[in-house]
């Protein structure tokens, strides 16, 4: 195996933070009864609603819907990559190739999804809505996913997310359906 370069160049992918006075003073502009609110109160309260989401996704089985229909977030568990997942580290040191396996999942790898194909409410240019972990996000999810990896729902390589939000729908309706059949006024089952 080559050796890969330390020193060499990096790529970097900017960021955008959402998190700046320009948004607190539109937000201000927008709803002026927020006016003393200033930006370390702000970020505050992002940041805390966003850790109780990150908790609801942890802690359900099926995830949570964000507010407003942007659409749903889970954890779920994905068989192992046809890939090899190269540990280059163990791989300089043993001068053989070393995989990384997932013994504390049994193989099994975590993968966050989201899709908003089954909203509620369909909203525009929802194809240009993406969702991405944050760090923290990402390491409490790979602690919770070792301890419990079975509780997840399993995503298959070859299965559509927004089928499976389909499939529980149908589900779900057939169970009210059959829980609260509608009858005509007046029927009566003893009378033909």
């Amino acid at each position: 195996m080559r050796k890969p370069d330390v020193k060499g160049p990096r790529f970097r992918e900017k960021r955008i933070s959402i998190l700046t006075v320009d948004t607190l003073k539109k937000l201000k502009k927008k709803y002026p009864e927020y006016k003393d609110l200033n930006i370390q109160e702000f970020k505050k309260i992002i940041m805390t609603y966003n850790s109780i989401l990150m908790q609801g996704v942890l802690n359900n089985r099926n995830g949570i819907e964000l507010p407003e229909g942007l659409g749903f977030i889970f954890m779920g568990s994905c068989p192992p990559p046809k890939v090899k997942n190269i540990d280059y580290k163990k791989t300089i040191e043993n001068g053989a190739e070393v995989t990384y396996r997932n013994w504390d999942s049994d193989n099994r790898l975590l993968k966050i999804f989201y899709t908003n194909t089954s909203a509620k409410i369909p909203f525009h240019n929802k194809q240009v809505w993406a969702f991405k972990a944050t760090k923290d996000f990402r390491k409490m999810a790979s602690e919770s996913f070792k301890k419990n990896w079975s509780k997840y729902i399993e995503v298959l390589p070859t299965q559509k997310v927004s089928m499976m939000f389909n499939r529980a729908k149908r589900s779900e309706f057939q169970r009210e359906q059959n829980i609260n059949p509608t009858l005509p006024e007046g029927y009566d089952e003893f009378k033909m």
